[in-house]
């Protein structure tokens, strides 16, 4: 596997709609005339903290030991792809990128985004880094929530109004509902290996059955939020496109 593709694996492609979504619903929440360099900019920094959370994760499991046995995809660290340096390098690569690009924003709109600037990036790096990572504790489910669903969507918006509005704020709950209901997924899924290694995450401690209920329950809420904010907006509607992929897991 050469350098490109080996960090592409690390990089995880397939998590990347969870952090442009946020930004092209929020952006779209958006009342103000569309400013396409902040909208970009909005982008730059989700991605390069999906990149990022997803580097740490990689380096943070692996020198633990607890993605030896897992069933998803490959890990670098884990599968001696590339050494814990590199890829913990890696991650505050993405971080660095995160960083310097939201500074753009925050010094042209609101030094408050400084704050929630930092508060991504340590909760980025906490999820599985640290002595007491609270992915581990089964919280996983309120910072994908929170960070890629309330901040990552309201964050667009406010870039664009410069305001926190009301249907930023409603288009954003569905869109975290959603990024919450693929971490479901993906735990379920590795529920036997983070068994073994004592990783308690929310599907661990509900147990199989809860989680599919649970499943079921968060996108049923997502999709009745749709429902309701199309009244508001019509365009919403276009997420309902999304019904046969969040209906394929329950299968």
């Amino acid at each position: 596997m050469n350098t490109v593709s080996k960090w592409l694996v690390g990089a995880r492609p397939k998590t990347w709609p969870a952090a442009i979504v946020p930004v092209v619903v929020g952006t779209a929440a958006a009342e103000s005339e569309l400013t396409y360099w902040r909208a970009l900019v909005a982008l730059v920094v989700s991605l390069s903290l999906q990149i990022g959370v997803n580097l740490a994760n990689d380096y943070s499991d692996g020198i633990r030991g607890t993605d030896k046995d897992r069933v998803g995809p490959v890990r670098l660290v884990a599968s001696g792809l590339a050494s814990p340096r590199s890829v913990r390098l890696g991650a505050f690569v993405a971080f660095g990128i995160a960083a310097c690009s939201g500074a753009i924003v925050a010094i042209t709109i609101s030094y408050w985004l400084f704050v929630v600037g930092f508060a991504a990036i340590a909760a980025a790096w906490f999820y599985t880094g640290g002595t007491k990572p609270y992915g581990y504790l089964g919280l996983g489910e309120v910072f994908v929530f929170v960070f890629f669903g309330l901040v990552a969507s309201c964050g667009s918006t406010f870039l664009q109004d410069e305001r926190i509005t009301a249907l930023g704020v409603g288009c954003s709950i569905p869109v975290g509902l959603f990024a919450v209901a693929l971490l479901i997924t993906n735990n379920l899924r590795d529920r036997p290996s983070d068994l073994l290694s004592n990783k308690k995450t929310l599907a661990v401690r509900m147990g199989d059955a809860p989680t599919r209920t649970l499943y079921c329950v968060v996108v049923s809420i997502a999709f009745g939020f749709l429902l309701y904010l199309a009244l508001l907006r019509p365009w919403v509607l276009l997420g309902l496109l999304g019904v046969p992929m969040a209906v394929a897991p329950i299968r």
